[in-house]
């Protein structure tokens, strides 16, 4: 009886394997994909605007993050009453915060903007991943806080690299890491996504997120209000005290 149980137990385990074997890279994203409202509604999004709160330190800080695919965004962020921003284009990004007794705008460095390119993609990285020149490669399972995640790698046309860590019941990313130099300085950063809610327009995007706010620290993004495709004057990425 025991050898039975020894053997289903085995038998088990390797259907186990040859299961998450037989799940595909391509499969996965394009699971995530539809789980997340599907290409033909993501392509429809050319702007959005996010409205919420960031808990830092026992400090609620005010956050309105404003982006136009592919041509700019903007971070808002009021800090003690003091209203500073970023803001970072294709081309070049620029900083403004009085927080920091900074009362000039600061051009980002050409690392810095290379490293904010990435919110510039509002449709995701992995949606037409090919026709974007990015490949995508499945390094199997990873432990999430709990979850045992996919884990897959996607390398960017420009060689930059992004590893995305998908829940295998909701297909939701639950974590991103990436690969960032800063100052020649190589380092991984790190964002979880939870709380993922549906908007009237059909895609689904993640309400509360932990995000890296400089080395060691990371912060509570607490999304309060979503809008998609509100008409967004282009001026708002121009740098202005």
């Amino acid at each position: 009886m025991k050898a039975f149980k020894l053997f289903s137990l085995f038998v088990a385990g390797v259907l186990s394997v040859a299961t998450v074997k037989a799940q595909t890279a391509d499969e996965i994203v394009n699971k995530h994909i539809d789980a997340v409202g599907g290409t033909a509604n993501w392509k429809k999004v050319t702007s959005m605007v996010q409205t919420g709160t960031m808990a830092l330190n026992g400090m609620s800080i005010d956050v309105v993050n404003t982006v136009v695919h592919q041509k700019g965004s903007r971070q808002d962020i009021t800090i003690m009453g003091m209203n500073n921003y970023v803001i970072i284009t294709p081309t070049a990004g620029w900083m403004y915060m009085p927080v920091q007794q900074k009362t000039e705008v600061e051009p980002m460095t050409e690392e810095q903007v290379k490293g904010g390119q990435d919110g510039l993609e509002l449709q995701g990285n992995l949606v037409d991943y090919k026709a974007k020149g990015n490949s995508v490669e499945l390094l199997g399972k990873e432990d999430v806080d709990g979850t045992e995640c996919f884990k897959l790698k996607l390398t960017k046309k420009d060689t930059s690299v992004m590893t995305y860590f998908i829940d295998p019941k909701t297909y939701y990313i639950v974590k991103t890491t990436t690969a960032k130099k800063t100052d020649g300085q190589e380092s991984e950063v790190s964002i979880t996504f939870s709380n993922y809610q549906k908007l009237p327009e059909g895609i689904v995007i993640p309400m509360a997120l932990v995000v890296p706010i400089g080395p060691g620290m990371n912060a509570d993004f607490s999304i309060a209000k979503v809008e998609i495709n509100k008409p967004i004057d282009e001026s708002v990425f121009k740098p202005a005290n």
